[in-house]
């Protein structure tokens, strides 16, 4: 029986085969969408999704075939942090792909004819750590490094680019779920092989969000009148959880003792500013709060999954990989 597609929605997601890619794609699908995957190459699932070969993305990119009939562009694929990063200037790499090829898309959307343009920002964007109150979509961005820059200049070229079509961009903090990997990754690993953490001594609050409550406020953007044309920030709890907090947490999730050690945070920084990890130190033992309010407000957006909820799949997930390897 031949598919009746003439009142069926068409969304091209880039980034597709990505952690937010994945989940994003199957939950489209099932909300009755045509997903077009934007890919590098090939056809990884021929019959399951429209797939469209588009190569590298930067300012160059021919988007003409992907964007052919499609009603929505949601655009997660960027260059996001690249360890031991051996780019003689970091910026020009994250520009090249974060700016120009978010530039380069959202111009040939909007030739297209594409009704509405969803862009995964960083809340990065705003800053990289937050004092006596939660960062809210009024603050001024504050960008310290050079993906948080390009993120920045991206959210600003799709606005200049976009005439008629619709925009949202969406700036979450740390995700989490089943396919995570960076530092969440690391830490998870480090529970599992039971090494003891010196982060007991931490008081601090940072927010996260989970992938399915990410997904779900994608999917909401794409239809809901009142997203058209906003920034949104969006966590799991706006209050967050604090370091020590977030490692009890996924060590129960993962049926294993949490093996914190006190450590005063001063002389955690001082020790990881001696082998070149400040950063990391910094997102450790600061605090990192987001105000979600306005996308509660706006679209009536709530976070389906708390932090315990959206741990054990990802727990789950982590053993399974462990039998079925997957790259990371």
């Amino acid at each position: 029986m031949v598919q009746d597609l003439t009142n069926t929605r068409r969304a091209l997601v880039t980034g597709a085969n990505g952690f937010v890619g994945m989940a994003l794609c199957d939950a489209l699908q099932k909300q009755g969408w045509m997903v077009r995957r934007a890919l590098r190459t090939g056809n990884a699932a021929a019959g399951v999704f429209d797939d469209a070969a588009v190569g590298d993305i930067g300012p160059a990119t021919d988007w003409q075939r992907a964007l052919s009939g499609i009603d929505a562009v949601i655009h997660l694929a960027a260059r996001t942090h690249v360890m031991h990063d051996a780019a003689a200037d970091p910026l020009i790499e994250y520009r090249r792909v974060n700016v120009d090829g978010t530039q380069a898309l959202a111009l040939a959307a909007e030739a297209a004819g594409v009704r509405r343009f969803i862009l995964l920002s960083s809340i990065k964007v705003n800053g990289e750590a937050t004092g006596v109150r939660p960062y809210t979509e009024h603050d001024v961005p504050r960008p310290e490094d050079a993906y948080g820059i390009s993120k920045l200049e991206a959210e600003q070229a799709l606005k200049a680019a976009a005439t008629h079509m619709q925009t949202v961009v969406l700036r979450p903090p740390l995700l989490y779920g089943p396919g995570v990997k960076g530092n969440f990754l690391r830490l998870m690993r480090a529970i599992e092989r039971g090494l003891p953490l010196p982060l007991g001594s931490v008081h601090n609050r940072r927010c996260l969000l989970y992938v399915e409550n990410l997904v779900d406020a994608i999917m909401l953007c794409l239809d809901h009148p009142a997203a058209a044309g906003q920034t949104y920030l969006l966590a799991d709890e706006d209050e967050g959880v604090s370091t020590p907090e977030l490692v009890r947490a996924i060590a129960s999730a993962m049926n294993k003792p949490a093996r914190l050690l006190p450590f005063p945070p001063g002389l955690l920084k001082i020790a990881a500013a001696a082998v070149s990890k400040s950063a990391a130190a910094s997102r450790l033992v600061g605090s990192l709060q987001i105000d979600s309010g306005k996308i509660r407000c706006d679209l009536g957006w709530q976070p389906r999954y708390t932090l315990a909820e959206g741990l054990r799949p990802t727990a789950e997930w982590y053993y399974r990989r462990k039998t079925t390897p997957i790259r990371t």
